[in-house]
């Protein structure tokens, strides 16, 4: 068995002049929180339809639990909880939901989504269409994790939800669901959430993936580094991911073996006049931003 809950190879996805999914090399490690982080229009929602089988790629190859979206459509659905549009049978209630895709899934448990009409505060006697958004992706995320899934794809599950719902998800999806071993995927644009659960990130802009690391190692690794000095190094250096200059400073954003890089310019004559290090709300907009000089990252294994 791969150690990889979600492999992507070379993956595109075109529609007509637009490349909404642009060679993505993707790997998603099983057991992890991963979060899957873009611009709105970045690729995201795309990719999460390429997974799910929703729409076939115009080339490369992808695989979930080590199954092929395009031939083993029905195998991953037993195995894995999506929440991607929140759209359900509108005249439904959660009772009567609960009720029809219990059939659908081997794993499925009454017992988990009695728990969660209860923690969640869902009314699960109203109709879908009548609940508050909050109640809605609450009940889509109960109907996920009742089925006993192995691997559980949210696309922006707390757009919308106010500070107490998202809380509440997050401490579901994290106390619940990752602790137990299985593999939560996470898109989202609301970086602070994901920081505050997420283990693995993954950032996506025009359909590529520019950087995917541990956290852990985004956190240890990038930092942001203000000098003054002349004949200040402005070619790519291995360590330097972006090279900014204005009001007679130099600042450079580092994205490893910062330590030698600072005393590699202070033996040139440079003055270092702060080192800072970076979150990842931080590094996301380097990442996807402009700048005057921006060397694509690489894998942080």
């Amino acid at each position: 068995m791969s150690d990889l809950a979600i492999q992507t190879q070379s993956l595109h996805k075109h529609y007509r002049d637009l490349h909404a999914v642009d060679g993505l090399e993707m790997r998603v490690p099983r057991g992890s929180i991963y979060g899957f982080l873009g611009r709105n229009g970045a690729g995201k929602t795309t990719t999460i339809r390429l997974l799910a089988g929703l729409t076939h790629p115009t080339s490369g190859e992808m695989q979930v639990l080590g199954l092929n979206p395009q031939r083993d459509r029905i195998g991953i659905l037993e195995r894995t909880g999506f929440v991607i549009d929140k759209v359900l049978l509108p005249s439904m209630t959660g009772n009567d939901l609960v009720r029809f895709n219990r059939k659908f899934f081997p794993r499925w448990s009454d017992a988990l989504a009695a728990k969660y009409a209860d923690v969640l505060e869902i009314p699960m006697k109203q109709k879908f269409r009548k609940l508050s958004t909050g109640s809605q992706t609450k009940l889509c995320l109960l109907l996920a994790l009742a089925q006993g899934a192995e691997l559980l794809i949210l696309d922006e599950p707390t757009a919308g939800l106010d500070p107490v719902v998202t809380d509440q998800l997050l401490r579901v999806l994290v106390d619940d669901f990752a602790n137990e071993g299985r593999t939560l995927f996470l898109s989202s644009h609301h970086l602070s959430e994901v920081e505050r659960v997420a283990d693995w990130v993954g950032i996506i802009d025009n359909g590529k993936l520019l950087l995917e690391a541990r956290l852990d190692d985004v956190r240890s690794s990038f930092r942001r580094v203000r000098v003054i000095g002349e004949n200040l190094p402005f070619t790519s250096h291995s360590e330097v991911f972006k090279i900014k200059t204005g009001e007679g400073t130099t600042e450079y954003v580092l994205r490893a073996n910062s330590e030698n890089f600072i005393a590699q310019i202070r033996s040139q004559g440079a003055t270092v006049l702060d080192v800072s290090p970076m979150n990842l709300s931080e590094v996301f907009l380097e990442v996807v931003g402009k700048g005057e000089t921006h060397v694509p990252v690489e894998v942080l294994a």
